[in-house]
């Protein structure tokens, strides 16, 4: 009986559930509209880790009971859904967002409610709350280095930075556009567009970008597109003919499960940049994909924000398991310095800044949606404010020895700062 409660996907089947344990955990994920093709398997992700604690025991003595809501792609819901998951069905933490501008909804309700969020998304940085754990990516550990790969390796020379039209890709492509001015870039081989989510017309993006290359200069694509709108860009870049060779494209939320839905035939080559692939080799991720597909079926694939909240799941558990309660105060002190195997054959470790130590990982597009693996480092650590824009240079944040997210470290204050993006 109570496995079937865990799998149920709903908040009705969840609640009813509550008289069963007294720990419950809240998923955050949109089950409908644009971004569902992402987050989707990340409420199933949840819903697996879930059902493996609860096998070994639970938490503290009690069973684990998911709460799953739908924000359905609407960013003012996900504000409205993380106060119900708090305030309603009072869960101990949660589990969710993608979206950045989902994020910054979501992130004045759980400061005001002292609640807990586990973001699992690689995201723009230029932010520290006390009341998340950024288990994706900063731009340190995705953005830079693939931008230095196609500087380096493949030897690009102009850039086209391409992304839906929020904060994730704006504050990314104004770090970007900075570091590729520092790098010798000119302003004039830097092409920047934004389109809606859900955009489907790509014919004129696209011939934009191979007029960029007219001077025969190599162009490369950094894309910052979200959501269901892949589908459009790259179909169209597949009518126009358009190779890897041609005009590399590295995408940053772009991984398995995205490709999943395409004819990845035409895409072989083209890259993305995560902290963790399907095709990583180690016995932890060997593990991990077979119970994922005992479970979801052989044809479910796995991918990098799967692989954050099996990471923050598993730090949590821990966490609440040293402090002895599932109480957000004691949990956020017991996270710091916490370690956890990833999957890719390291050592993840919770920094003060409540970011992840993660290794970077770029991988080319396979035919049959998987990624070779072309480069991959050691761990790197989360950078909350990036070192390529000066108002945030001076920045760092250290919740443990500060406890602040915003310290001036020229002034030696905490401060609170408006956000440009």
């Amino acid at each position: 009986m109570f496995k079937k409660l865990l799998l149920a996907t709903t908040v009705l089947a969840a609640a009813s559930t509550a008289a069963m344990a007294d720990i419950k955990v809240g998923i955050l994920h949109s089950l409908s509209g644009t971004m569902a093709i992402s987050e989707t398997t990340l409420k199933d992700t949840m819903l697996m880790l879930i059902e493996q604690q609860n096998a070994k025991g639970g938490l503290l003595g009690e069973k684990l009971v998911p709460v799953v809501v739908d924000p359905a792609s609407d960013w003012p819901l996900f504000a409205e859904k993380a106060r119900e998951l708090l305030t309603v069905h009072k869960v101990d933490v949660i589990f969710g967002n993608w979206t950045s501008v989902s994020r910054k909804s979501v992130l004045p309700v759980i400061e005001e409610l002292n609640g807990l969020l586990f973001y699992p998304v690689q995201y723009e940085g230029e932010e520290s709350s006390k009341n998340v754990f950024y288990t994706g990516a900063a731009p340190n550990q995705q953005a830079i280095p693939a931008t230095d790969y196609l500087l380096d390796e493949l030897g690009v020379k102009k850039f086209a930075l391409l992304g839906t039209d929020y904060v994730y890709p704006r504050t990314t492509n104004k770090i970007l556009n900075q570091y590729l001015l520092d790098k010798g870039i000119a302003k004039e081989d830097i092409f920047v567009n934004y389109t809606p989510f859900g955009h489907s017309d790509w014919s004129k993006i696209v011939a934009d970008v191979v007029a960029l290359g007219a001077d025969g200069k190599k162009v490369g694509v950094i894309s910052t597109i979200n959501g269901d709108a892949n589908i459009g860009f790259y179909k169209e870049l597949a009518a126009a003919g358009i190779s890897a060779d041609d005009i590399p494209v590295i995408a940053f939320s772009v991984g398995e499960e995205e490709l999943s839905g395409l004819d990845t035939s035409n895409l072989v080559g083209h890259l993305a940049a995560w902290n963790y692939f399907q095709s990583a080799e180690s016995d932890a991720n060997d593990e991990f994909i077979k119970a994922w597909k005992a479970k979801m079926g052989e044809k479910r694939v796995t991918n990098d924000p799967m692989e954050a909240h099996y990471i923050g799941f598993n730090m949590w558990v821990n966490a609440a398991t040293a402090a002895g309660s599932t109480d957000v105060d004691k949990v956020r002190a017991a996270m710091y310095g916490q370690k956890f195997p990833n999957l890719t054959g390291g050592t993840a470790e919770m920094l003060v800044n409540h970011h992840l130590s993660k290794p970077v990982l770029i991988g080319e597009i396979q035919a049959d949606g998987q990624f070779d693996i072309t480069s991959q480092t050691k761990e790197v650590p989360g950078d909350a404010w990036t070192d390529f824009l000066p108002e945030s240079a001076v920045l760092m944040s250290d919740w443990k020895n500060k406890g602040c997210g915003m310290y001036n470290t020229k002034t030696n204050t905490c401060v609170q700062i408006k956000s440009n993006y």
